[in-house]
């Protein structure tokens, strides 16, 4: 077995044993995700996550360069699912989803977008190994969509504007109340999807826009596909955690989306500069994570005042 064959069988194993063991045997039981909780999680995602990347150092014939890009491309995802967490909490506010049902209907939302985001990179680079020029027009995207984060003034919803969201409830009745974790009911002799189900639609469909930012901007950063999928899996894989654990505390990083908004504008402009010059992926990495924490430490120094409110 080849050493990307091995990468690969171990990435595969790993994922389906990791989910399994979340969802079947530590979030069998419905429950609210404390802070104390979500922190241990997301440290061993991680620490999950460092460890794959140990093993693509250690296996990979490209070991140091690959696994920098790994690294690279996992801190971008990881920085721009904190910018999307906020989404999801007022998601979750709109339709008031119990605090116990929430890590369940997100669980079920990465899956959907392990499928969605695969379609996505493996069409994404398609396209820019056919035709170069996309390259350039993914970079042109990546910098007005950094523009547009950085000179918007928080995020709002409107579910009952998603298409996806108004096409089912055409075709399929929805009942008003809960029925635990269940996304589907029958009452009545008559099929009915639960409330938690649309969440879910939302999410997923959310998460698809999100991919829009997401994906060009690891292909800012490498075109191996390998990398690109493994990286963005271990990243919105420890969303969950994520979310929980700043769920409480979003709004203290409120500087945040002007680092973001110079991460997608920067990586956006390697793509635009890269035929006549291949910025380094250390240099990548350095600008990547410098920006990010000068952001959170404004965030942190000149904090947002009392009176400040947010769409």
């Amino acid at each position: 077995m080849t050493a990307g064959a091995t990468l690969w069988t171990i990435f595969g194993v790993v994922v389906v044993v990791v989910l399994a063991l979340d969802i079947g045997v530590f979030h069998r039981k419905a429950h609210a995700i404390k802070f104390r909780e979500a922190l241990l999680w997301s440290g061993a995602w991680i620490a999950l996550a460092l460890s794959y990347m140990g093993l693509v150092w250690w296996l990979h014939p490209n070991g140091a360069h690959t696994s920098l890009e790994f690294l690279t491309a996992y801190l971008v995802e990881e920085s721009l699912s904190v910018d999307n967490l906020f989404v999801f909490l007022l998601i979750f506010s709109y339709f008031a989803i119990p605090s116990q049902y929430q890590h369940n209907c997100l669980f079920w939302g990465i899956l959907g977008a392990m499928v969605f985001r695969a379609v996505f990179i493996v069409g994404g680079v398609a396209l820019i190994q056919k035709f170069h020029w996309f390259l350039y027009a993914l970079g042109v995207v990546l910098v007005v969509s950094g523009a547009k984060i950085g000179l918007q003034n928080g995020r709002t919803i409107e579910p009952e504007k998603n298409p996806v969201l108004k096409l089912f409830r055409r075709f399929v009745p929805v009942a008003t109340d809960y029925a635990g974790t269940k996304f589907f009911l029958r009452r009545d002799g008559r099929l009915l999807a639960t409330p938690l189900f649309v969440v879910l639609l939302v999410v997923e469909t959310t998460d698809i826009v999100f991919a829009m930012d997401s994906i060009p901007a690891v292909l800012g950063i490498t075109r191996d596909t390998f990398v690109v999928y493994t990286s963005n899996i271990f990243a919105i894989m420890g969303l969950r955690a994520l979310y929980f654990m700043l769920a409480g505390a979003m709004e203290l990083f409120h500087h945040l989306r002007f680092g973001l908004s110079a991460v997608l504008v920067f990586i956006g402009a390697k793509m635009l500069v890269s035929r006549w010059y291949e910025i380094p992926v250390s240099a990548a990495l350095s600008v990547v994570a410098g920006l990010l924490i000068l952001s959170i430490i404004a965030s942190l120094v000149w904090p947002k005042k009392k009176t400040e409110t947010t769409a």
